[in-house]
């Protein structure tokens, strides 16, 4: 195993650092044992300098321990966490620059307080694996800290879209499945091949597989077109925005390391900005907050103008409001459910507002007042009495009862088209949330008529917390609220004592 040497120097200093306090020493002590200067040893401590073999010995000698007990990269138990985090691939590979973070500040934090950095390393490691967190996982997480930090809007993959098209889809020309089939072929020299997950069941959870060697790219056949077109368009951002360290499989990834996570995301964010152009998203946007009432039919009709499925193009959106509109308070999530049944799933979420909104919940139950769940109930109720096969849309303005937040909340379900095998029978909701603010209000006029069309809900979290106790969806009794008051009574009556 390497070890980077930014990291054997502060592995050192650590270790020097706890010797000395073991031997109760000061750093002027320590100086004066050893014959260096004092601000020779705290450049050691904290991780910037590696002393030579003479003046490790010098330090041996002084704190009467082994040259090799010094230099050896094993630690004790208190510097275990520190040394494992070292040894991991998160430093090396998570490029902290992303979220403003200096990585020689975060080593010089290590060196100035390894106990307590310690102890909070050991903390999120045992956080991790209560919650059986993978790396995966753990990389995802950082990759929707970013997207949020900048509002999902990277405006260096809007402008390579913008040359893409301009090269090969000029004067607003339509990119489809057939123009990036074409254009794989001929200017990347990938192949397509189609899979049929029935006879091969192993792969009915991937949309496609990219095999580096023979440049070929596996397609699921039962992808629908919007699906199609999407992956090709990601494989051509992949080959056009020269992405080398990439997976090679869609939609379930199996990441060795952040920058595939990373590359990955900027391919698909390429590959919505290339099919949905920015400028024409913006202009019919405009077209339709101008409207005085809402039409859940007008926006269907948007959705399927631009060939996108439901869930791509509420992503278009996030990427698209913060910056041509300034609507930044938003958050996004998808839910699944199978018909019939009472259990309500959250598949995916991202937050660009900090206010209230659906995060995953452990033995809880999601308000049913949702209009993410009861437009879900309605098509699974409409799909076994009438043979419906299409999708519905539904928007909802939606008070939660104990903030008074408000939220604009436009949803979309339709069947789990993307694999036909492992979902059969599933259906999905993606909702776009809005915080209803003064600046929603100035961009979507219809908010301003009180007959728009948009029917008002007062709403909460979850049944468990929740406050409303005439609510005839409540599917759970409120006992984390009832715990909460009962904690409260017990800290009044202490106060009164």
């Amino acid at each position: 195993m390497t070890h980077p040497t930014d990291h054997i120097r502060l592995l050192f200093g650590l270790k020097l650092r706890q010797l000395r306090l073991e031997k109760g020493l000061s750093v002027s002590e320590l100086a004066g044992r050893s014959g260096m200067a004092i601000s020779y040893i705290s450049e050691i401590e904290k991780g910037r300098k590696y002393p030579k073999a003479d003046k490790i010995s010098g330090l041996a000698n002084a704190l009467n321990v082994d040259y090799d007990t010094l230099v050896s990269l094993k630690v004790n138990k208190k510097l275990a966490p520190i040394a494992d985090l070292l040894r991991s691939k998160f430093l090396t590979e998570i490029p902290l620059e992303l979220f403003g973070i200096d990585p020689s500040d975060l080593i010089e934090l290590l060196a100035e307080a390894p106990d307590k950095v310690s102890a909070m390393i050991r903390t999120f490691m045992d956080i991790a694996l209560s919650y059986n967190m993978s790396v995966e996982r753990l990389y995802l997480a950082m990759l929707r800290s970013y997207q949020e930090i900048n509002d999902n809007h990277f405006e260096d993959i809007e402008a390579d879209a913008v040359r893409f098209l301009d090269e090969f889809a000029p004067a607003g020309q339509r990119v489809d499945a057939g123009l990036l089939t074409n254009l794989l072929k001929t200017r990347y020299d990938v192949s397509l091949v189609l899979f049929d997950p029935i006879q091969q069941p192993d792969l009915a959870q991937l949309r496609s597989v990219y095999k580096p060697e023979s440049r070929t790219l596996h397609l699921n056949v039962s992808l629908s077109e919007a699906q199609k077109a999407y992956i090709l368009a990601r494989e051509a951002g992949f080959h056009f925005l020269n992405l080398k360290n990439r997976p090679f499989t869609y939609a379930y990834v199996e990441a060795d390391s952040f920058e595939q996570i990373l590359n990955n995301f900027k391919a698909s964010y390429f590959a919505g900005a290339v099919l949905i152009r920015r400028d024409a998203l913006v202009n019919r946007l405009t077209e339709l907050f101008a409207r005085d009432t809402w039409s859940n039919e007008a926006f269907l009709d948007l959705i399927a103008d631009f060939g996108a499925t439901p869930e791509r193009f509420f992503y278009r959106l996030s990427n698209v409001l913060p910056r041509d509109f300034g609507i930044d308070q938003l958050f996004f999530y998808r839910i699944n459910n199978t018909p019939g049944q009472t259990i309500f799933s959250l598949t995916k979420e991202m937050h660009l507002s900090r206010q209230q909104g659906p995060r995953g919940m452990v033995d809880e139950h999601f308000c049913r007042r949702w209009v993410a769940l009861t437009i879900l109930q309605e098509l699974g109720f409409r799909q076994v009495h009438s043979d419906f096969g299409g999708s519905l849309c539904q928007a909802q303005r939606s008070t939660y009862a104990d903030t008074g937040n408000e939220f604009l909340i436009i949803s979309v379900a339709h069947p789990h088209r993307s694999d036909k095998v492992s979902n059969a029978g599933q259906n999905m909701s993606v909702s776009m949330c809005f915080a209803v603010n003064d600046t929603l209000r100035s961009k979507m006029r219809f908010l301003n008529n009180p007959d728009a069309g948009i029917p008002s809900r007062t709403v909460n979290e979850a049944c468990e917390r929740c406050g409303i106790f005439d609510c005839r969806e409540r599917v759970a009794q409120p006992i984390l609220l009832q715990k909460k008051r009962q904690i409260d009574s017990m800290k009044a009556a202490v106060d009164r004592l």
